[in-house]
């Protein structure tokens, strides 16, 4: 058993759930690309997947992890090659998806299910849709993300695990293809399985309203965003949008604009008008 997950965070208490229950011993695999953001254009040539690269090059340039695209750490594809190359080496391995309510895990699941049509009746789908959990307290919660789960919770989830069927097979690559084709850059989950996209500057008026009239490390901004806007997206996509709002002008700023703790930002203080008088 291959276990499939879409968050780096979502690694650690699957594992953790797995010792408790040796009925889900497997390894764990993460596709580390977020997909709910970025160009998706012919997604699956060499110049969509280059198109693809540059973007995220382009987006984490001065940031926390730049270089990040190109030290080896992320690749997806050589991952769903060697998942390809562990069933076809034993017909017994099968796949567990695990997929919890966001855009970022669907995108993540429709990427990867429009590569494995070839191996119906061995993947399996654990989608955690509106189904409510007992967190550490005792109270009952609706999980939007898997690492939200405390580990013992996981044994009752492994109950909805249950094959992609035929259908699915067919019908969710061609949503993929469809999304592909819109060529938009943000994804959001407006239920189920159903993704609607959006421009790319759609997070701009959100981010905009955390920028007041003081002075904030870019870091701070960031952060309210995430805590407080309905919908949200990765630190990184945030504060590249940050660094495109900045050079218009309308703000001010002081530090280096790098790293979202090198530099402060803060509205334009008002321009005097002088009397005519």
């Amino acid at each position: 058993m291959i276990h499939i997950v879409f968050n780096e965070a979502d690694i650690d208490v699957l594992k953790e759930a797995i010792k408790l229950d040796d009925s889900l011993s497997g390894e764990v695999v993460q596709v580390k690309d977020d997909l709910a953001v970025g160009p998706l254009k012919d997604i699956f040539t060499e110049e969509g997947i280059g198109a693809r690269k540059q973007w995220w090059r382009e987006v984490l340039s001065g940031g926390d992890i730049e270089g990040k695209v190109d030290d080896g750490s992320v690749d997806d594809l050589e991952t769903v090659k060697d998942l390809k190359e562990k069933l076809d080496g034993n017909p017994g391995e099968i796949l567990w998806i695990w997929a919890a309510q966001n855009k970022h895990d669907v995108s993540g699941y429709y990427w990867l299910m429009s590569q494995l049509a070839e191996y119906h009746g061995r993947v399996f789908i654990l989608y955690l849709n509106n189904l409510p959990f007992l967190n550490e307290k005792g109270n009952i919660f609706y999980p939007e993300n898997l690492h939200t789960i405390p580990p013992k919770e996981f044994l009752k989830a492994k109950k909805l695990a249950r094959p992609v069927t035929l259908s699915e097979f067919e019908v969710d690559p061609d949503e993929w293809k469809r999304i592909t084709e819109e060529d938009k850059y943000v994804r959001l989950l407006e239920g189920g399985k159903k993704l609607v996209q959006r421009d790319v500057d759609f997070y701009d008026d959100e981010l905009k309203k955390y920028i007041t009239g003081d002075w904030q490390k870019a870091s701070k901004v960031i952060h309210a965003f995430l805590h407080k806007a309905k919908h949200t997206t990765g630190d990184m996509f945030l504060l590249w949008r940050l660094k495109l709002l900045i050079q218009s002008g309308d703000y001010d700023v002081q530090g280096t604009v790098k790293n979202m703790k090198d530099f402060e930002v803060k509205k334009k203080a008002a321009t005097p008008q002088l009397s005519e008088n």
